[in-house]
């Protein structure tokens, strides 16, 4: 005889757009303005039940609690650095871990946010892409990272630049997007708020058409060939291609252009690679952000010294393009992408 399970999973209501949730009210039958009344506990109260939406009806609260709950889960663990920085675990469904790292620096403080378990590129020195690649997170676990965020409060920006490919999960991305800078939902300015790929043709016309955020580029190698061999997405959308795409938009006024660019010893980091990437980015408005590698486990790439570092953004410098070296945090708690979810993951399966 057929058994019908009735543990019916219930819908979260973070994570949802004002029109999701206008939908959601009509077809429950609620009053049309519940919905406005829903965004504010969600977005700006940060309610963590339904029962706190206290100026919902008793009866319309009973209604939504049937089938919906908030969706609002603290962090499970936390790793803190002597600079500051904090990563975050957070629990994305059974046995599934993402992370998210709190950056705080002077008047900013940046929070990491991860798109996906694990990462289907795969980049040679990317402990995420070491996981495979599990699930693609929902707009609502991409929101419950800030939301549920202790230093939620003093957040200035936010950089969709943790585990995962952000344009592998557009959907889901663009509407977290929304959420974050929509007045309806946290209201910051697109100029709080990166998206870092390592470049997917279709997913990055698209975020920057339906987007007015920040971009960043993994680019890591001015030569294809061995870009390809560090990022096997260079296959299939060259960085060539990505470059000639992008100059197509203007990067000028409100929105941002930056590249990512890892040093790694003996690898990418000579005055060649130097000069090709000049000749790459020629005439683009855009800015170079070097950044010292993080070592991880079976990978035979070495992080450059600081001088290498200074002598390479000199060079890019003296030759009209921007760079910067990014300091390097948390390198005490292994802040790289992918290292402690990791390290859950085993604990749990061992």
């Amino acid at each position: 005889m057929f058994h019908q399970d009735m543990t019916m999973q219930k819908k979260a209501l973070l994570g949802m757009t004002l029109s999701e949730l206008q939908a959601l009210v009509k077809q429950l039958g609620m009053p049309g303005f519940a919905a406005k009344q829903m965004v504010s506990w969600l977005y700006d109260k940060k309610v963590t039940s339904i029962d706190e939406m206290t100026n919902l009806s008793l009866k319309h609260r009973e209604l939504l609690k049937a089938s919906c709950e908030v969706g609002a889960e603290a962090p499970v663990d936390a790793q803190r650095s002597v600079d500051g920085t904090v990563k975050y675990l957070y629990r994305v469904g059974e046995g599934r871990f993402v992370e998210a790292v709190y950056i705080p620096d002077h008047d900013r403080a940046t929070l990491c946010v991860s798109s996906q378990v694990g990462c289907k590129m795969n980049c040679k020195f990317c402990m995420t892409g070491k996981q495979g690649f599990s699930a693609s997170l929902t707009a609502g676990q991409i929101i419950n990272q800030i939301n549920s965020l202790p230093e939620r409060d003093t957040l200035t920006n936010v950089v969709m630049m943790g585990m995962g490919e952000p344009l592998d999960n557009l959907d889901e991305v663009l509407k977290a997007l929304d959420i974050m800078t929509a007045p309806y939902g946290y209201a910051w300015s697109p100029k709080r708020v990166t998206l870092s790929t390592v470049g997917l043709r279709k997913g990055l016309q698209r975020f920057l058409e339906e987007s007015d955020c920040h971009l960043a580029v993994s680019l890591h190698s001015s030569v294809p060939l061995q870009r390809r061999e560090l990022m096997p997405a260079e296959k299939a959308f060259s960085i060539v291609e990505i470059v000639e795409l992008l100059r197509g938009y203007d990067f000028s006024k409100q929105r941002r252009l930056s590249f990512e660019y890892i040093l790694f010893k003996g690898v990418n980091d000579s005055q060649l690679h130097a000069r090709e990437l000049v000749k790459l980015l020629r005439g683009l408005d855009c800015r170079v952000n070097l950044i010292r590698f993080h070592a991880i486990p079976g990978v035979d790439l070495e992080g450059c010294d600081m001088a290498s570092m200074t002598a390479f953004r000199d060079y890019l410098t003296s030759h009209g393009v921007f760079t910067t070296i990014r300091a390097s945090r948390g390198e005490d708690i292994f802040a790289a992408c992918g290292m402690l979810s990791t390290a859950k993951m085993e604990e749990r399966e061992g």
